[in-house]
């Protein structure tokens, strides 16, 4: 019997739009609007796909109290192949330092491409980076938050595999951006790219069991939730009766997970389209003592 039977909560009564209605949802893109707290992950510093320059743009959109790194922000394995930074990057890193100075609390949690920075975990003033956080939200929900990769089997029990992967992704990123940048597409140019990498990521997802051990660990840590990433697979979905937000990546979604000033959470796209939506505790509402009525739109 798992973790999730053992402490199992109150039902979470959904609410759930169509898809098609999700897709048509956009929030209006303003210069800067100040959020509690942005969620982002796989941004993939060093690699020639990372789309660095719409990560910076989100960035300086907004001006969160928190804001946490949930893993891959800098690509190790690249960067040891050959080193690879650019000047947008050094820009990226301007921006975190000047939210620092303004009062943003900044925190990193180290993924499997940056794992060499799981040597020197501490909080360093400017950034405190830790394996995994618990992140109060303002409603007063507990989520934990980590990269992920330590419950990716294929990545535990098999780096040689996972690493040549990697290595074979990229180059069906360089082909696909190539064939659709002759193609004259110019919206989403690793558009079938990415439905490759998700069909093989349902797979590891499916060996793994990922999900639902990513649960467990939030139940382990009395939590409502789990905020992750490494997967590349943007979601908000309700898993084993808690919530599970993955805030996926800056190769070929862009995408980031924000906690409005009341507690609600959007998953959202650099575009401003809106992907999921978990909404906050109603005023008096309990959790996790009182049913649990927070609804969770699927992406």
């Amino acid at each position: 019997m798992n973790a999730i039977a053992r402490h199992r909560l109150p039902d979470v009564h959904l609410s759930i739009r169509p898809k098609l209605a999700l897709r048509k949802r956009q929030r209006d893109i303003t210069p800067t609007e100040s959020v509690r707290s942005l969620f982002v992950s796989d941004v993939h510093l060093g690699s020639k796909h990372t789309q660095a320059a719409a990560f910076l743009e989100l960035i300086e959109r907004y001006e969160p109290e928190h804001l946490y790194i949930v893993g891959d922000f800098i690509d190790g394995w690249k960067l040891k192949r050959r080193w690879r930074w650019k000047p947008v990057y050094d820009r990226i890193l301007h921006r975190l330092l000047a939210l620092k100075r303004r009062g943003t609390q900044l925190y990193y949690t180290p993924g499997n491409h940056d794992e060499f920075l799981r040597n020197y975990i501490a909080d360093y003033g400017i950034v405190d980076m830790q394996d995994e956080f618990v992140h109060e939200a303002a409603d007063g929900r507990r989520y934990l938050v980590m990269h992920g990769d330590k419950f990716d089997k294929v990545e535990q029990s098999m780096p040689w595999l996972s690493l040549v992967g990697a290595y074979a992704y990229d180059f069906l990123l360089s082909a696909n951006y190539w064939l659709n940048w002759a193609r004259g597409k110019q919206h989403n140019r690793y558009a079938f790219c990415g439905m490759i990498k998700r069909r093989v990521k349902a797979l590891v997802r499916h060996i793994s069991n990922f999900e639902a051990q990513l649960i467990d660990a939030a139940v382990a840590q009395n939590c409502f939730g789990i905020i992750c990433g490494h997967i590349h697979t943007p979601r908000v979905m309700q898993l084993d009766n808690l919530a599970y937000l993955n805030t996926g990546d800056w190769v070929e979604n862009c995408t980031a997970l924000v906690e409005y000033h009341t507690g609600a959470f959007e998953l959202n796209r650099a575009d401003g389209r809106i992907l999921g939506e978990l909404p906050a505790l109603s005023p008096g509402e309990q959790e996790p003592d009182d049913s649990l009525t927070a609804g969770i739109l699927i992406a």
